[in-house]
């Protein structure tokens, strides 16, 4: 019956593709910097429809409803692979679906009055975790190796993945709770948040794609990472991390 389980475990994983995503400490830095940014109006909406729970607090959602088959449909929603060389509009969209797509998604039935609470508060909480994935560049990687998932490394002495590394290997090390991270963040300026803040859904994937090649660039297969690594990269995570968080907030008060 063991066995069984943990095939079972196994095969859900293979079919959602990505697991984790940007850990769960990640999307809660993404909920808590967007909190902070929501205007008076998407604040006021967003506590009723989430019954005055914060962003931080459902940032997590979309990962945690994987348990249940009947939400298997939204597993692509949660990446978009691009073959090498190419840009999103260059390529077809995913027939069932992708990270753009999903946020799209989200933001018409939230945005839509016909829509149920129900629906809204379900697409809410979906898109919170979206926006999140978007930023980590391994959710926006190649279509060759499953966005980094296929590129085996070693995280200190334990087996890994350039997506993992990317995913939750380095924050988890880092050690920091989610508020710790959040207040660590760099201070920002009003004008630089506001730069941080333009362009829209597909100009954030192109970022991210960018971004991505310099992290496929930054190993070799089989590479055994250590605290170097994460040295070098750190500021990138925290950019990512307050980039994502901003541009939530952004997302979210012009639905509100």
């Amino acid at each position: 019956m063991k066995h069984i389980f943990f095939l079972l475990l196994l095969l859900t994983q293979l079919a959602w593709g990505h697991v984790p995503v940007w850990s769960k400490t990640g999307h809660r830095v993404i909920g808590e910097v967007a909190q902070e940014h929501l205007n008076g109006k998407a604040k006021r909406m967003i506590k009723k429809l989430l019954d005055g729970q914060s962003l931080a607090a459902v940032s997590n959602f979309a990962d945690e409803i994987k348990a249940d088959s009947i939400y298997r449909k939204f597993g692509s929603w949660h990446y978009v692979n691009i073959p090498k060389g190419k840009k999103y509009r260059d390529v077809e969209p995913f027939k069932y679906g992708d990270l753009v797509t999903g946020i799209e998604e989200c933001v018409r039935i939230i945005k839509d009055d016909e829509s149920s609470r129900d629906d809204r508060v379900f697409y809410l909480k979906m898109l919170i975790h979206l926006i999140g994935d978007l930023h980590q560049p391994m959710h926006v990687g190649r279509l060759e190796d499953k966005g980094g998932n296929d590129i085996q490394v070693q995280w200190f002495n334990d087996g890994s993945n350039l997506h993992k590394v990317w995913d939750a290997n380095m924050i988890n090390d880092y050690g920091m709770s989610y508020t710790e991270l959040t207040a660590k963040l760099p201070k920002l300026g009003k004008k630089r948040k506001k730069e941080l803040q333009e362009g829209a859904v597909l100009d954030w994937v192109e970022e991210s794609q960018e971004l991505a090649d310099q992290v496929y660039d930054s190993v070799e297969v089989g590479e055994k990472l250590y605290y170097r690594y994460g040295y070098v990269w750190w500021a990138t995570v925290e950019d990512q991390l307050q980039k994502g968080g901003l541009r939530l907030a952004k997302v979210l008060n012009d639905i509100f």
